[in-house]
């Protein structure tokens, strides 16, 4: 069987100015991998490599070049692909979900279910970026008259009493919604505890990453003392899981992070660490550990977005999930996921 493939680049424009504790982003590269085998060229697969700004590890000068190189040897790499790109994971993305979409006949229908009849739907959080009180609150309140019951929260980047004072505000006035917060590493390590104890006394769900990654002594201290559940999320970007000829010691290096930080969640992000396989990997370990996790997309465009809602239902999971509509871009592609009542489902 002779594939073809090739790529395109796709920048996304935001909508609004996305703050976030790592800066302020307005675009956001993307990368459609298409698939096809040359014998029926009217069947093409589409993936997307997507990358988040000084947070993905393939976030490199020279991606396009490896993205160039992908495409023109996707006949070598088609069975191994996992292994060659391990230290790729936003185009090891691309290239699984480019071959799921192609092999399924090529409709961006890979895991076809209740789903994407449109029969049920993926509960989700409502995402509140971070931006003046004013703005953050509209936000909050929008989302609540938009049906969700879970509120998620950027902290980390403004001052710390500021966001303290808007949590209490929401535990006021919105009492029975979950909240959730994300301070993508973003609280000073010697402060980080004292944080956690004065944001526990307005019903915290959990809080993701609140120091930076690497910091595996410190954050596995967090873990023990703090009143907030934590979510491991940056902390996974980079550790490679998928199956290979070193999946023992790949796994192993994922089984020991978890067991010495022993965090209550992990956040699954398939275009930051390497995949729908990679996932399955983590999932495999948590359920080992019983740590439980949920799903969250990275700004990717529809076409990732699509891949990711697809695969996360098949899951069963029963937490809401972190999955966005791509309503952050003016020039995204057109979808059939729609959100309704805190809930995203698929349009057929």
């Amino acid at each position: 069987m002779n594939l073809r493939a090739s790529y395109k680049k796709h920048t996304l424009q935001f909508s609004f100015s996305a703050g976030t504790s790592r800066g302020v982003l307005n675009e956001k590269p993307s990368w459609l991998i298409s698939i096809w085998n040359e014998k029926n060229p009217d069947i093409v697969g589409v993936g997307e490599c997507s990358i988040v700004p000084k947070l993905s590890i393939d976030d490199l000068p020279d991606l396009e070049t490896k993205i160039a190189e992908t495409v023109s040897q996707i006949n070598l790499l088609k069975d191994n692909f996992r292994e060659e790109l391990k230290d790729f994971p936003a185009i090891r993305f691309a290239v699984e979900t480019a071959l799921f979409d192609w092999q399924m006949g090529g409709k961006q229908i890979l895991f076809p279910s209740e789903f994407t009849k449109g029969e049920e739907a993926i509960p989700i959080n409502g995402l509140i970026w971070m931006n003046d009180f004013d703005h953050m609150w509209h936000e909050a309140e929008e989302k609540f008259k938009a049906g969700f019951t879970v509120l998620k929260m950027k902290v980390g980047a403004l001052d710390f009493d500021d966001e303290l004072y808007f949590v209490k505000k929401l535990r006021e006035v919105f009492p029975k919604v979950e909240l959730r917060l994300d301070a993508n590493g973003g609280f000073p390590v010697d402060e980080a505890l004292e944080r956690l104890k004065a944001l526990a006394e307005y019903k915290i769900h959990s809080i993701e990453q609140p120091i930076k990654q690497g910091q595996i002594g410190k954050m596995s201290e967090l873990c023990r003392k703090s009143p907030v559940n934590i979510a491991l999320d940056e902390e996974l970007i980079g550790v490679n899981v998928v199956e290979t000829r070193h999946a023992l010691s790949l796994q192993t290096h994922a089984l020991s992070l978890l067991q010495t930080i022993r965090p209550q969640y992990i956040i699954l992000k398939p275009s930051l660490i390497g995949g729908f396989a990679a996932c399955d990997e983590w999932i495999s370990i948590c359920n080992q550990l019983n740590i439980r996790w949920w799903v969250t997309s990275a700004l990717e465009s529809n076409i990732g977005l699509n891949a990711i809602a697809q695969w996360t239902y098949t899951k069963n999971h029963l937490l809401p999930q972190g999955l966005g509509t791509g309503g952050l871009y003016v020039n995204n592609i057109v979808s059939p996921l729609e959100v309704r009542n805190g809930a995203l489902w698929y349009n057929p």
